[in-house]
Protein backbone atom coordinates (compact mmCIF):
# COMPACT_ATOMS: atom_id res chain seq x y z
CA UNK A 1 0.00 0.00 0.00
CA UNK A 2 1.03 3.58 -0.64
CA UNK A 3 0.09 7.03 0.63
CA UNK A 4 -2.25 7.37 -2.38
CA UNK A 5 -4.26 4.37 -1.16
CA UNK A 6 -5.25 5.97 2.13
CA UNK A 7 -4.80 9.73 1.70
CA UNK A 8 -7.67 12.18 1.98
CA UNK A 9 -7.94 14.30 -1.15
CA UNK A 10 -10.47 16.82 0.17
CA UNK A 11 -7.92 18.63 2.32
CA UNK A 12 -8.83 21.54 4.58
CA UNK A 13 -6.22 24.26 4.02
CA UNK A 14 -5.57 27.85 4.98
CA UNK A 15 -3.70 30.73 3.34
CA UNK A 16 -0.70 32.30 5.06
CA UNK A 17 -2.35 35.73 5.17
CA UNK A 18 -5.35 34.42 7.14
CA UNK A 19 -5.57 35.67 10.71
CA UNK A 20 -4.85 33.52 13.72
CA UNK A 21 -8.47 34.13 14.72
CA UNK A 22 -9.63 32.62 11.40
CA UNK A 23 -7.30 29.66 11.97
CA UNK A 24 -8.70 29.00 15.45
CA UNK A 25 -12.25 29.16 14.10
CA UNK A 26 -11.39 26.78 11.23
CA UNK A 27 -9.77 24.21 13.51
CA UNK A 28 -12.72 24.36 15.91
CA UNK A 29 -15.34 24.18 13.15
CA UNK A 30 -13.72 21.25 11.34
CA UNK A 31 -12.69 19.53 14.60
CA UNK A 32 -9.12 19.10 13.38
CA UNK A 33 -5.79 19.87 15.02
CA UNK A 34 -3.84 21.31 12.11
CA UNK A 35 -3.89 22.28 8.45
CA UNK A 36 -1.49 22.72 5.56
CA UNK A 37 -0.80 26.31 4.55
CA UNK A 38 -0.98 26.85 0.79
CA UNK A 39 -0.59 29.70 -1.68
CA UNK A 40 -3.02 30.65 -4.46
CA UNK A 41 -1.73 27.79 -6.63
CA UNK A 42 -2.24 25.19 -3.87
CA UNK A 43 1.53 24.94 -3.32
CA UNK A 44 2.60 23.97 0.19
CA UNK A 45 4.24 26.84 2.02
CA UNK A 46 3.90 25.48 5.56
CA UNK A 47 1.78 23.74 8.12
CA UNK A 48 0.11 25.09 11.24
CA UNK A 49 -1.37 23.28 14.23
CA UNK A 50 -3.00 23.74 17.59
CA UNK A 51 0.50 23.55 19.02
CA UNK A 52 1.43 26.73 17.16
CA UNK A 53 -1.63 28.45 18.65
CA UNK A 54 -0.73 27.21 22.13
CA UNK A 55 2.83 28.50 21.70
CA UNK A 56 1.46 31.88 20.64
CA UNK A 57 -0.94 31.86 23.59
CA UNK A 58 1.86 30.92 26.00
CA UNK A 59 3.42 34.31 25.32
CA UNK A 60 0.25 36.00 26.58
CA UNK A 61 0.37 35.98 30.35
CA UNK A 62 -2.84 36.44 32.26
CA UNK A 63 -2.54 39.30 34.76
CA UNK A 64 -2.63 38.37 38.42
CA UNK A 65 -4.90 39.96 40.96
CA UNK A 66 -2.73 40.45 44.01
CA UNK A 67 -4.51 42.85 46.34
CA UNK A 68 -7.60 44.98 46.23
CA UNK A 69 -5.51 48.13 46.83
CA UNK A 70 -3.43 47.33 43.77
CA UNK A 71 -6.46 47.62 41.49
CA UNK A 72 -4.84 50.36 39.40
CA UNK A 73 -1.90 48.07 38.66
CA UNK A 74 -4.31 45.22 37.99
CA UNK A 75 -6.33 47.33 35.57
CA UNK A 76 -3.16 48.41 33.79
CA UNK A 77 -2.14 44.76 33.53
CA UNK A 78 -5.57 43.89 32.15
CA UNK A 79 -5.21 46.63 29.55
CA UNK A 80 -1.82 45.26 28.46
CA UNK A 81 -3.23 41.72 28.46
CA UNK A 82 -6.17 42.79 26.30
CA UNK A 83 -3.84 44.56 23.84
CA UNK A 84 -1.59 41.48 23.55
CA UNK A 85 -4.60 39.20 23.10
CA UNK A 86 -6.00 41.38 20.30
CA UNK A 87 -2.58 41.60 18.66
CA UNK A 88 -2.14 37.81 18.80
CA UNK A 89 -5.59 37.19 17.29
CA UNK A 90 -4.78 39.60 14.47
CA UNK A 91 -1.44 37.93 13.70
CA UNK A 92 -1.25 36.09 10.41
CA UNK A 93 -0.88 32.34 9.98
CA UNK A 94 2.35 32.96 8.04
CA UNK A 95 3.88 34.35 11.23
CA UNK A 96 3.32 31.19 13.28
CA UNK A 97 3.37 28.34 10.74
CA UNK A 98 6.13 25.77 10.43
CA UNK A 99 7.85 26.20 7.06
CA UNK A 100 10.05 23.09 7.06
CA UNK A 101 7.38 20.47 6.47
CA UNK A 102 7.83 16.73 6.11
CA UNK A 103 5.88 15.52 3.06
CA UNK A 104 5.41 12.32 1.08
CA UNK A 105 4.53 11.53 -2.51
CA UNK A 106 1.56 9.44 -3.66
CA UNK A 107 3.81 6.44 -4.28
CA UNK A 108 5.47 6.55 -0.84
CA UNK A 109 4.98 3.17 0.87
CA UNK A 110 2.81 3.20 4.00
CA UNK A 111 5.65 1.73 6.04
CA UNK A 112 7.80 4.75 5.17
CA UNK A 113 4.88 7.12 5.81
CA UNK A 114 4.22 5.59 9.25
CA UNK A 115 7.91 5.66 10.15
CA UNK A 116 8.19 9.32 9.14
CA UNK A 117 5.18 10.23 11.27
CA UNK A 118 6.37 8.23 14.27
CA UNK A 119 10.00 9.35 14.15
CA UNK A 120 9.05 13.03 13.78
CA UNK A 121 6.07 12.89 16.18
CA UNK A 122 3.69 14.40 13.62
CA UNK A 123 -0.03 13.80 13.27
CA UNK A 124 -0.54 14.67 9.61
CA UNK A 125 1.61 14.29 6.56
CA UNK A 126 0.87 16.29 3.41
CA UNK A 127 1.02 14.39 0.13
CA UNK A 128 2.53 16.49 -2.65
CA UNK A 129 3.30 16.30 -6.33
CA UNK A 130 6.25 18.61 -6.77
CA UNK A 131 5.27 21.26 -4.24
CA UNK A 132 1.52 21.11 -4.97
CA UNK A 133 -0.67 19.65 -2.23
CA UNK A 134 -2.71 16.69 -3.52
CA UNK A 135 -3.75 15.01 -0.26
CA UNK A 136 -3.02 14.36 3.38
CA UNK A 137 -2.42 11.27 5.49
CA UNK A 138 -3.30 11.42 9.18
CA UNK A 139 -2.55 9.01 12.00
CA UNK A 140 -6.24 8.07 11.92
CA UNK A 141 -5.87 7.13 8.24
CA UNK A 142 -2.98 4.82 9.14
CA UNK A 143 -4.99 3.19 11.92
CA UNK A 144 -7.93 2.62 9.53
CA UNK A 145 -5.55 1.07 6.99
CA UNK A 146 -4.13 -1.27 9.64
CA UNK A 147 -7.62 -2.24 10.78
CA UNK A 148 -8.66 -2.99 7.21
CA UNK A 149 -5.69 -5.16 6.34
Amino acid sequence: MTAADIMQTDVVTIKQDASVQELAELLAEKKISGVPVVDEDNRMVGIVSEGDLVALDADIHFPHYIQFLDSVIFLESMKKFDERLRKAAAAEVGQIMTTEVETVRRETPLTETATLMTDNKINRLPVVEGDVLVGIVTRADLVKAMAGS
